[in-house]
């Protein structure tokens, strides 16, 4: 297997991208994006960050094998293969729900995330959706172990305290003159790593992909300052729902802008902004940085989802 040891040491140019919309030109606020989705095609974001300290303490315990945890249109496992190869590892990802199995070419043949999983060399191993709830008992993993071995664990979503290091380096000296830094949560990670990083004039604003408020006690326990809030308000629904104006939003957006958004995360921060921008919660004159954190591998996904439920607005790639 052709591997690339230093995949993740290579120096990441990031380019930070500025928006320009008549709504940000009439409040005098300044939008900026920073592409992370443009490091890699599959581990790009936040992905590449969180899985970077993770992969390189693997290869330091010269362990062969990452084992991690996902549904079954997860970036996180998609991107664990993709890299696992990359460095040279055995990957194993433990997906949420046995029925998926009963007609596994089925399953592979629909979903685009599992199919490039699994060329890559990712094996699965499919848990029923109450099992999958014990994920990080003793027990559940012990089984794990006595299946396959020795492996390095990496969490549901990446985020450790590995994962934090890795996110606190998304931001640079370049950023410093931002007034806001805003990103998209899933487990919480990117956004504790980006506000151990943050600068004491900057505020960082986090828009949940899930509902309700219980994020905030995962970020406590890596963030190190307060300087944050969550913008619960525009989940659409909970984690990968959807509707036609999120779904014309990002065609709008990418027909604007250039920038193409992905239908979990960032294009559900971007629409929540940008109606904060429109009702006046920044001052003329604020700097506002947004980080990018891909995952526009799982487009095909919700196409294909919208195509089997016969809705006209397709996204755009």
């Amino acid at each position: 297997m052709e591997t690339k040891n230093d995949f993740f040491n290579d120096p990441i140019l990031v380019r930070t991208q500025q928006i320009s919309l008549p709504i940000l030109e009439e409040k005098g606020v300044e939008l900026c994006i920073k592409r992370e989705d443009e490091i890699h095609p599959f581990v790009s974001g936040n992905k590449f960050r969180k899985l970077k300290y993770n992969l390189l303490e693997a290869q330091n315990h010269q362990k062969k094998t990452i084992l991690t945890f996902g549904g079954a249109f997860s970036n996180h496992i998609v991107a664990t293969a993709v890299a696992g190869k990359i460095m040279g590892f055995n990957t194993i990802g433990v997906i949420r729900g046995d029925e998926l199995v009963i007609d596994f070419n089925k399953t592979i043949q629909g979903n685009s995330t599992l199919q490039k999983a699994q060329k890559d060399g990712m094996k699965f191993e499919f848990v029923s959706r109450e099992d999958y709830k014990t994920k990080t008992s003793k027990t559940f993993l012990r089984k794990l172990k006595e299946k396959f071995g020795d492996f390095y664990l990496i969490p549901e979503g990446g985020t450790n305290e590995l994962a934090i290091k890795g996110c606190e380096e998304i931001l640079t000296t370049q950023d410093s003159n931002f007034d806001y830094i805003c990103c998209a949560i899933g487990t919480g990670g990117t956004i504790a790593g980006l506000i151990n990083a943050s600068l004491k004039h900057q505020k960082v604003i986090g828009f949940p992909a899930l509902k309700g408020d219980f994020l905030s006690k995962e970020i406590e326990k890596y963030a190190t300052k307060n300087n944050w809030y969550l913008q619960t308000e525009y989940h659409f629904g909970g984690y990968a729902k959807y509707n036609s104006t999120l779904i014309r939003f990002i065609n709008e957006f990418k027909n604007k802008t250039t920038v193409l958004l992905d239908p979990v995360y960032t294009s559900k921060m971007l629409f929540g902004l940008l109606e904060m921008i429109k009702n006046n919660n920044f001052e003329k004159g604020t700097k506002i940085l947004v980080i990018h954190t891909g995952g526009l591998q799982g487009i095909s996904g919700f196409n294909k989802k919208i195509k089997n439920k016969n809705e006209e607005i397709i996204f755009l790639k």
